[in-house]
């Protein structure tokens, strides 16, 4: 490994490879910000760019820069807009953009670049150590496990309910489910629920429904509700304040980063998870192991609530480049695309590739360690400028929003259709709203609904039946997982109405 190193160090820090890793970071964090393009699409307009580099090492170093950069950047549009710039940055919404409205947008970004500067360096060190043992513990996961891993993650939906919310969550979890069967089945190429549309053949865009359920909502509330847009926003004073954290913050969120850091890491080296689960189930993990007033806190500004899936989907990201280089298997959708780039450069990802081409390797996670430095000095100085959208007037700051959230919808599909689903679950969503609805659980059971199907399809086909349930140990002990993810908050919050009583029996 000091070997590996020495060489990755020899490769990455040329000034050609250097410059590379800094236009990587700068082009993803812009992306990222953007809603709707994502890295998937500047990776695939890129790849043209990359094989014209010709050194596979620059060119790997350049593409995988714009991927961990579009995830870094991806939450400035979440914490300020409350419009994700990227799938992974869904769950950074959920307390970053009620920080943003209390005035603490400047706080909000300083915790998002620490906690992803955090998980992506702590992520890389971890690719550094363990990628060769990693990438047996990855082929361990066949269907049956990614089964009963989105069975956990689903099962972790009651953390982004309110209090007394849980009935109304798992409605809107089984609506996202109904959502995602939409298009063509798991095992077969048949159209359900289209209605004839073919626009409707691949199922609805998980950037149209994540933009109807966030961004639209909130610019038709700022139209609703003129006091909404100045409100706590810094709008008054036309300056941004408190970007700093205090000891105190940072001793509280230092476990968080640590515990999601690892988390984020092993869930990006399954192959086919990625840094959208990890950032729920980052999210969910914190918000039922929080107590009290803490777990009360999520949802309207909690600092361990934004600073959760920030840390797990950068150490996510970087994890997902372990199936990738190790044995060619993309563990996300832009790892795919980078699987692609890898083979147009004559690189073959694999087991082999440690020992015929070290210098790549070694090369790509080194840089991704400078990566992290870059976006943290590019992105710290850039916060007080950056958070200035939120002082935009009113009259500008609406038809921003709308623009960039019709722009980002139309963008991933190249459709027009996508416009009118936009802004018919945008009216819908904007209901539920009106009537306390929590609009997370939709999108999360629309993401983990198709790999849930898919996988668990795969699994009855292989094992004829629910026999994998028994005959896979690590499956039964993830669902067991699971079980207990349900029971616990319901038997804590059991236990807490039983105290209550008690004490008001007492009196």
């Amino acid at each position: 490994m000091i070997e590996g190193i020495l060489i990755g160090l020899s490769a990455a820090v040329t000034p050609f490879n250097l410059m590379m890793v800094v236009m990587g970071c700068v082009i993803g964090t812009l992306i990222g910000m953007l809603p709707g393009l994502g890295p998937m699409s500047i990776i695939a307009i890129m790849i043209p760019v990359a094989i014209g580099i010709g050194d596979p090492t620059a060119a790997l170093i350049l593409l995988s820069g714009v991927y961990y950069g579009a995830i870094f950047g991806g939450s400035t549009s979440s914490i300020l807009l409350n419009a994700p710039g990227v799938a992974g940055t869904v769950a950074t919404s959920f307390d970053g953009y009620p920080m943003a409205r209390k005035g603490q947008a400047g706080k909000a970004l300083t915790i998002a670049a620490i906690a992803s500067f955090a998980g992506g360096t702590i992520g890389a060190i971890l690719l550094m150590i363990f990628a060769p043992a990693l990438s047996s513990v990855a082929l361990l996961f066949h269907s049956a496990e990614y089964f009963a891993l989105m069975v956990v993650g689903l099962s972790a939906i009651a953390a982004f309910a309110g209090t007394g919310q849980v009935a109304k969550a798992l409605m809107m979890t089984l609506l996202g489910l109904m959502l995602g069967t939409v298009g063509e089945g798991a095992l077969s190429n048949t159209p359900r629920f289209t209605f004839g549309m073919m626009d409707l053949q691949s199922g609805f865009s998980f950037i149209t429904l994540a933009m109807a359920m966030f961004a639209l909502p909130e610019a038709l509330f700022l139209v609703m509700n003129p006091a909404r847009a100045a409100s706590g926003s810094g709008a008054e004073s036309g300056k941004i304040t408190g970007m700093r954290i205090t000891r105190a913050e940072a001793r509280s969120i230092a476990p968080v980063i640590g515990r999601q850091s690892l988390q984020g890491f092993f869930i990006g080296v399954l192959p086919g998870a990625g840094a959208t689960i990890a950032s729920f189930l980052g999210y969910a993990v914190e918000r039922n192991i929080a107590k009290g007033a803490e777990q009360e806190e999520f949802g309207k500004g909690s600092i361990k609530g934004l600073a959760a899936p920030e840390t797990a989907n950068n150490a996510a990201c970087t994890g997902s480049f372990v199936p990738l280089l190790t044995l060619g298997i993309p563990g996300s959708g832009t790892t795919a695309i980078l699987l692609g780039a890898l083979l147009a450069l004559n690189v073959t990802p694999g087991p082999r590739l440690m020992t015929d081409t070290p210098e790549v390797f070694w090369a790509v996670i080194i840089s991704m360690y400078l990566g992290n430095l870059v976006l943290l000095i590019l992105n710290l100085p850039l916060i007080p400028y950056i958070a200035k959208i939120l002082t935009i007037p009113r009259t500008f700051l609406i038809p921003f929003i709308l623009f960039f959230t019709l722009m980002g919808s139309y963008l991933g599909q190249n459709n027009a259709t996508e416009l009118l689903i936009l802004v018919g679950f945008g009216v819908i969503a904007t209901i539920l709203r009106f009537a306390d609805y929590p609009l997370a659980p939709l999108l999360i059971g629309f993401i983990l609904g198709t790999m849930l199907e898919n996988n668990f399809a795969r699994a009855m086909q292989l094992y004829r039946g629910f026999d994998f349930i028994l005959e896979r140990p690590m499956t039964l002990g993830l669902l067991v997982l699971a079980m207990l993810l349900v029971v616990l908050p319901s038997y804590r919050g059991y236990r807490a109405r039983k105290r209550a009583q008690g004490i008001a029996d007492g009196d």
